[in-house]
């Protein structure tokens, strides 16, 4: 996902708990990042709200609804060439849902789907600070009374 942007692109991901309390997770599929695990999300389209296109991007990606319970944090992505140059920036705002509907499912953007516990998600491969944001969501959605 190569940007030819001299501007930061925003997007929105969300952090989906089920009532067990585990958090879903998504193999990206392709660049950047690809092969990495993260939260399903992407590129807000002109005339969303961030909010939206996290839920939207949830179900895209993987087919999965939810109900936002609040905002986690931001995240920004900067991948640079080996001169310095930017190649592409992300600004991400980073969301949590209660999972309301739909099995999770892989798809092109997303290579594979796993549930796992936010405070031990295994050996992963993860985009960078994901766990302390699914530790940081996972507070949050412990607020919002998701087991």
């Amino acid at each position: 996902m190569a940007e030819s942007s001299t501007r930061p692109v925003i997007a929105a991901s969300i952090a989906v708990f089920r009532d067990d309390g585990r958090v879903l997770l998504a193999m990206r599929g392709q660049p950047p990042l690809a092969e990495l695990w993260s939260l399903p999300g992407g590129k807000v389209e002109l005339g969303e709200t961030l909010a939206e296109a996290a839920l939207r991007e949830l179900k895209e990606e993987v087919g999965v609804e939810a109900d936002l319970v609040g905002f986690n944090d931001h995240v920004e992505f900067i991948a640079r060439d080996q001169d310095g140059a930017v190649k592409a920036h992300f600004v991400i705002a980073s969301f949590v849902g209660r999972w309301r509907a739909g099995e999770a499912q892989p798809g092109p953007e997303a290579r594979a789907v796993k549930w796992v516990d936010p405070f031990d998600p295994g050996d992963l491969k993860m985009t960078d600070g994901l766990p302390r944001i699914l530790r940081q969501a996972a507070v949050i959605a412990a607020k919002a009374d998701i087991p």
